[in-house]
Order: C-alpha cells, then structure tokens, then sequence
C-alpha cells in the first residue's frame, strides 16, 4: 500500500511537471517524461513536498540523475547524460529556465563541475502552483525571456579568450585551460618560431554545447585544400594548424592540458591523412607547464617538437639529424 502511494505520489508530480513545462511553452520533446524528472530534480521537490518547498541547488547532470533514481525510482543509464544535457538541459537554456554554472561562468565547457540552477523567476511559479496566479507568473516570465537570455550571453561573453590572429582577425574562444593554451600558441609560440609569414589555418574550441561556433571555431579549408590537405573532421585536425608561408612548412600543433601529445600513433594517423600534402609538416606538441609535459615525455614520438607555454623561447626537439623543420 505504502509502495502504491509513493507511486500515486511520482505520477502526480510527473503530471505537474508536464503541465508547467507546457505552460512554458517547452517544445514537445522536451515535455516528455525525461524532461519532467529533470524538472522535478532542478526544484528539489521530492514526491510528497508542497510546491512551496521549491529550492534551486547547483546540480550537475550526474547529481540531477542521482536524485531522480532516489526520489522519483527511475535509473538511467550512465551513457543517458549527453541526452539529458543535449535534449533537456540545453533547452530549458535556451528557454530561460536555467542558468549554467551560477557560480563561475568561466567553468571550461568540457569541466566535470558544470551545474545547472533554475532562475529566481521560474522558482516564483512554482512557489504559486498550483494557487494563486502562477500562470500569470508564467507570463511575466515569458515576457523577461529574451532579457534574461540575452543577460546570460553577456555574461558568457565577458568570460571568453582573446585571441588576435596574425592577420589581425579577432576571435574568441570559450573559457578553459585547453583554450587558453590555444591562445598561447597563436600569441607567443607563432611570433617565436613562424613569424610574419605564417598564416592561422585552424584552431579549434573545446565549446561543444553552446553556441559558440563549436569546434571548427577558425577554418580556413580552401587554403588547406590548395596545399593538399583534405577536409577531415574535428577529432582528426590538430589542435591548431599554422602555415609558414616562407618556408613552406604546415606546423601541426597538439595542445595538451590532460592527453593527447603527438604519439607515434597519431603521427602516423596523421602522416596517412595527409600523405597528398604538398608541403614539409612540422608536428608540435604544446604543453602550458613543465608538468604537464612530464605526464607525457615517454608518449611523444621521434622527430617532433615540443613546445611549453610557461618557457616559451625555447623549444625541445625529440632526436633527429637536424632541429625544427619537416622530416
């Protein structure tokens, strides 16, 4: 009897959610039961608590699943994040539900610690539902949307990395130590070691879920394509990708904050991608601290360079006949 009221108790509150949601203006796939929980567990409102009672404590998706699986006796499967964060929480964004991180809008996009919050005026309808006038609240909040978005972006705005290009083009990447690497090859490794003549053919961004430009942040790939690069995909390109128009070098540079130095493997994997290359290839692995280079010293092939953004006039060359240059 007990176990029949608890679930009477989760249906009930599944329903609420539904029709808040849609009062809301959600989108249909984002009203469904998933979206519901998620809700339910943005709120802190278990089963039996009043609507009153609503809070919004900083919850990561990991937190978020953990309090549906306790409260509302659903377990999703570990892979299930990405849609919860893709099909859920990026739109209760987009609609002005939510804020990300709250508490440090410079959190890296790809950061274990990224929480979600609901905002003071979603907080408000609940506290008015089902009484009172909590679908006029839904009104007002609709009416702040687009401010309330548009205070967010602002916000997002003034956290994002500089980065001048040699050619003078202006771009900024999302907020995080990879990028800030990113930003330290264009800025004090290229004027060091290419020069005026080199020309910034790629550079990525580790932003992935907002609109941010994504990966493919700078490309140029007709310039690649005429020195015989083919398109390849993201998680094929280098980090960064400088041409030197003098020496008719193409520099291939990893930067690496956690993993991923240029390894026998992936030069290899990249000698084969671009085998059509009419042009010396310069493979460069960038750290931001002696540290981090010493996790990965025993990973680094022959024949490359490495480059640590915290000494930056000099450079490492791993063996070879010669120092830095195509091999």
């Amino acid at each position: 009897m007990v176990e029949q009221n608890v679930d009477l108790l989760i249906a009930k509150k599944l329903e609420d959610a539904g029709k808040i949601l849609s009062a809301l203006e959600l989108p249909k796939p984002q009203q469904n039961d998933r979206s519901q929980r998620v809700f339910l567990a943005l709120a802190n409102i278990k089963p039996a608590d009043i609507w009153e009672k609503v809070s919004a404590p900083l919850l990561t998706t990991h937190q978020i699943m953990k309090f549906i699986e306790k409260e509302y006796k659903h377990k999703y499967a570990t892979n299930s994040r990405e849609s919860i964060r893709k099909e859920t929480l990026h739109q209760f964004e987009q609609a002005g539900l939510i804020e990300r991180n709250r508490d440090d809008a410079a959190r890296a996009t790809n950061s274990s610690k990224n929480n979600y919050s609901l905002n003071r005026s979603v907080i408000n309808i609940l506290h008015a539902y089902p009484h009172g006038k909590w679908k006029l609240k839904v009104q007002e909040h609709l009416d702040e949307v687009p401010s309330l978005i548009e205070q967010y972006s602002k916000k997002i705005h003034k956290t994002k990395i500089p980065v001048v290009l040699p050619s003078g083009k202006e771009i900024t990447l999302s907020p995080g130590k990879h990028n800030e690497l990113h930003a330290d090859i264009v800025h004090e490794f290229c004027p060091r070691f290419i020069g005026k003549s080199g020309v910034v053919l790629y550079i990525g961004d580790t932003a992935s879920s907002r609109e941010e430009g994504g990966k493919f942040l700078h490309l140029e790939d007709d310039y690649l394509l005429k020195l015989g690069v083919p398109p390849m995909s993201h998680d094929k390109l280098p980090d960064v990708v400088v041409y030197d128009k003098d020496k008719k070098w193409l520099f291939l540079i990893e930067a690496v904050t956690s993993r991923g130095p240029v390894s026998p493997k992936r030069w290899l994997e990249l000698e084969d991608a671009l085998k059509e290359c009419k042009v010396g290839r310069v493979y460069v692995t960038a750290f931001p601290d002696q540290k981090e280079f010493r996790k990965h010293a025993a990973d680094i092939a022959w024949e490359t360079e490495v480059w640590i953004a915290d000494n930056p006039d000099h450079m490492i060359h791993f063996n070879g006949d010669r120092f830095l240059g195509p091999h």
